[in-house]
């Protein structure tokens, strides 16, 4: 591997992005949305329902599971680049490897994921007086964490395009919808039914977002939870990477790779 062909996949996506107004926008422009209207929420809900400090807990999600969120579309997106442009069998064609590839898109993640979440945390903060300090240094973490699991997200996002054809991009965009509700994004896992806490904690978010609800209410949290979460995120990303190679390689040996096109699902 070398790393050098790695950062000219970054180098390319940042030429993109310097010459096309219309990819720099969505990279803060949704999430800024996002954070206004939920700190609006939790401003009515702290002047409604006394005794919880809406902005740190309820805010303090929403910005922390949107980064998770950019982290994944930052992954697809560079994926789509190469599907969009027809580009995808030049790329294979060159001595790039895969593991080069998949390292390409993930530090195209960073970049692109790390612009959305400073405009959220400035957004959040200037507006609404919600502050990533409340955390301490936990944030570190819970940020890393999440940077995983949105990237086991994305590849796994992008092996489904590359199995199922461009098309197929409506299979990825719930995939955070999806998962929300399980993860215990916006409430404690412990308000879920029965049946679906062992979906939870097979989660790393739950373990994540559990954390910061508990530091926000001042109370006691266990770093062995949080080590859990990083655990599940790390084998997370080792089986998506797996997956994707496995993708790939039906996609050459079938010659689907060669028929690649905008109408292929089948």
């Amino acid at each position: 591997m070398r790393f050098s062909r790695t950062l000219a996949l970054l180098e390319r996506q940042w030429y993109l992005l310097r010459g096309s107004p219309t990819r720099v926008v969505p990279l803060f422009g949704f999430v800024v949305i996002d954070i206004v209207l939920w700190g609006f929420i939790t401003r009515y809900l702290d002047m409604t329902a006394g005794g919880v400090d809406f902005v740190t807990s309820l805010l303090g999600a929403v910005v922390f599971w949107d980064y998770c969120v950019r982290v994944l579309h930052g992954v697809t997106m560079t994926f789509f680049e190469d599907v969009w442009s027809r580009n995808f069998l030049n790329i294979f064609a060159s001595p790039l490897t895969l593991v080069e590839y998949l390292g390409g898109q993930v530090l195209s993640s960073l970049f692109t994921s790390a612009i959305g979440l400073l405009a959220m945390v400035v957004i959040a903060t200037l507006l609404f007086g919600w502050s990533i300090g409340a955390y301490g240094l936990m944030a570190v973490p819970f940020v890393l964490v999440l940077f995983l699991f949105g990237v086991a997200m994305g590849v796994v996002g992008a092996a489904i395009i590359l199995r199922f054809g461009p098309a197929a991009e409506w299979f990825v965009w719930p995939i955070p919808a999806l998962i929300a509700p399980f993860g215990g994004v916006y409430y404690p896992v412990s308000t879920l039914p029965g049946w679906m806490h062992p979906i939870a904690r097979a989660l790393p978010v739950s373990y994540v977002f559990e954390g910061l609800r508990a530091i926000a209410a001042g109370q006691a949290f266990a770093p062995g939870s949080l080590a859990m979460g990083a655990g599940l995120a790390a084998l997370y990303v080792v089986a998506a990477c797996w997956t994707f190679a496995r993708v790939y390689q039906h996609a050459v040996r079938t010659g689907l790779i060669a028929r690649y096109s905008a109408e292929t699902i089948t």
